[in-house]
């Protein structure tokens, strides 16, 4: 029953060896590399006074329609 865990098999997965160096402070996160590229993209957007004044016309509009999540 290698592999076998009651749910399925994982005979399919990999095995990685993550040196201790890398995941010594707990700061070490893995996610898939399309979602890693598109939080790149994300960061590199410039947050001009347009975008700032347009989120507050939204939130505006959100809260007089009731769709603003209240923050408690």
């Amino acid at each position: 029953m290698r592999g076998s865990y009651g749910c399925g098999t994982l005979e399919s997965m990999t095995t990685i060896t993550i040196p201790r160096k890398l995941a010594s402070k707990d700061d070490l996160v893995v996610i898939p590399k399309k979602e890693f590229d598109a939080l790149v993209a994300r960061a590199r957007d410039t947050v001009t006074e347009q975008n700032v004044l347009q989120w507050s016309r939204d939130a505006k509009k959100m809260y007089r329609t009731g769709k603003l999540a209240r923050l408690t």
